[in-house]
C-alpha cells in the first residue's frame, strides 16, 4: 500500500514539474518580440488618405514574409569587424563583445560625428545595419556608425538586459558598449562632441541607459519602440513594462537619477513609436516623454502644438500618417515625439525583407539623423 502510494505521489510530482516547465517556457518566449503576423485584408480599414489601388496591396509591414532577402547594397566606405575586450581596460571579469564599424568614403576633412546603433532582440548587428539602411545614410551625410552586438552567451536571443537593475545602474553591457565607443574614438578621427546613440526595442532601452548614465559621452539619443527607463528588474517585470509601462516607478527612477547627478546636463531625445505596436505598447512612449521632460526641465511653455503629417499612398515612397510633438527650450528643439499610425513593432522606413523593419515611411533613420545634427556636447 505504501509503495503504491509512493509511486502515485512521484507520478503526480513529475506531472506538476512538467507543467511548470511548460508554463515557464511559454512565459519566457512571450518576453521576446515576435514578428508581426500576416495581415488580413479585412483586419483593419484602409486609412482615408490611401488611394483604393494602394489599399488593396499588402501592408509594407508584412511583405517581408514572402520576399527573399536581397544582398546588402555595396557602399564605397569601409565596413569593418572588431572585438572589444574589457580586459584591455582592466575591467573584470573579462568579457568580449563584437562590433561592426562603417566609415564613409565621403567623409569630410576633420573629425566625424558618430552614431552608435543598438539592435533589438533576435537581430544581429549586420541585420540591423541592413534593415535601417543607416550606412547608406552615413555615406550620404558623412558620419561614422558603430554597431555593437549582443552575444548568444550574453542572451540566447541577443537581447540587451535593459531591465536588469545592475545594467540600469551603468554596469554589465553598458561598460562594454561605452568601452567600444572609447576604442573607436581613440582609433579613428571621431568628434567626441557629436556622438549619438540610437536603438530599437531592447536596443532602445539600452541606448537610453547609456545616454542617461554617460551624458558626457552622448550628445543626443534616439529611441524607436523603446521601453520606459528604470523598471522591470527581472524578465517577468520586463514583460510587464513592455505591456503596461512603469506607472509611478518612471518618475521615481528619473528623480533618483537626477539626485545622484546634480549637474546632469540634460539629454536631447527623439522618440518614435508605432500606434499598432503590441510588443512595446504606446504607454511607454507617454512615460518616456514625461521622463525626458523632467530630465530637460521642459515645462508646459516649452510644448508646441502637435503637427499632423499626411502619409503618401502607394509607390516606393509609401508612408504612414504620423504626428510630431516638439518641445523647445527657447528656439532650440530638445525633445521630439513621433507617433506613427498603422506601424507595428518595426523600424519605420526600413528594409522589410528583414524582421522588425517596415518598408512604409516615415524614414526613422533620416528623422533621427536630422534631429541629431541639431545637438553637440
Amino acid at each position: 500500500m505504501l509503495k503504491s502510494f509512493t509511486r502515485l505521489w512521484l507520478s503526480g510530482a513529475r506531472q506538476v514539474a512538467k507543467t511548470q516547465r511548460s508554463q515557464q517556457k511559454k512565459l519566457l518566449k512571450s518576453l521576446l518580440p515576435k514578428p508581426a503576423a500576416k495581415a488580413r485584408r479585412s483586419a483593419s480599414p484602409a486609412p482615408k488618405a490611401v488611394a483604393p489601388a494602394a489599399a488593396k496591396r499588402a501592408s509594407p509591414n508584412v511583405r517581408q514574409r514572402a520576399a527573399t532577402i536581397p544582398a546588402p547594397i555595396r557602399l564605397p566606405g569601409k565596413w569593418m569587424t572588431f572585438y572589444y575586450s574589457s580586459l584591455a581596460d582592466g575591467v573584470l571579469p573579462a568579457r568580449r563583445m563584437p562590433y561592426w564599424l562603417y566609415i564613409p568614403a565621403s567623409a569630410p576633412a576633420g573629425p566625424l560625428p558618430m552614431v552608435v546603433m543598438l539592435h533589438g532582440c533576435e537581430q544581429t548587428a549586420i541585420q540591423f545595419a541592413q534593415g535601417t539602411r543607416m550606412n547608406a545614410l552615413a555615406e550620404e551625410k558623412g558620419f561614422a556608425v558603430v554597431y555593437p552586438q549582443q552575444s548568444l552567451r550574453g542572451h540566447p536571443n541577443r537581447c540587451w538586459h535593459w531591465y536588469e537593475r545592475s545594467t540600469q545602474n551603468g554596469g554589465d553591457d553598458v561598460q562594454l558598449i561605452t568601452g567600444i565607443m572609447d576604442k573607436v574614438c581613440a582609433s579613428y578621427p571621431i568628434d567626441r562632441g557629436r556622438i549619438y546613440v540610437a536603438g530599437l526595442s531592447a536596443g532602445a532601452g539600452m541606448a537610453n541607459i547609456i545616454a542617461l548614465r554617460h551624458p558626457d559621452k552622448v550628445a543626443a539619443v534616439g529611441l524607436h519602440s523603446g521601453p520606459v527607463y528604470g523598471a522591470g528588474h527581472n524578465k517577468v517585470g520586463a514583460y510587464g513594462v513592455m505591456q503596461m509601462g512603469a506607472a509611478h516607478l518612471a518618475d521615481q527612477a528619473i528623480r533618483e537619477l537626477m539626485l545622484k547627478s546634480a549637474a546632469f546636463p540634460g539629454m536631447p531625445a527623439i522618440l518614435i513609436q508605432g500606434r499598432e505596436d503590441k510588443v512595446v505598447r504606446r504607454v511607454n512612449l507617454d512615460q518616456l516623454t514625461l521622463q525626458f521632460r523632467m530630465l530637460n526641465g521642459l515645462d508646459a511653455a516649452s510644448e508646441s502644438a502637435p503637427v499632423e503629417r499626411l502619409g503618401r499612398p502607394g509607390g516606393k515612397r509609401y508612408a504612414h500618417p504620423y504626428r510630431l510633438h516638439d518641445y523647445r527650450r527657447g528656439r532650440k528643439l530638445v525633445l521630439r515625439v513621433c507617433e506613427i499610425q498603422h506601424l507595428e513593432h518595426a523600424w519605420s522606413g526600413g528594409d522589410c525583407h528583414l524582421k522588425y523593419n517596415a518598408c512604409a515611411g516615415p524614414d526613422a533613420s533620416r528623422m533621427m539623423w536630422d534631429f541629431f545634427t541639431r545637438h553637440r556636447r
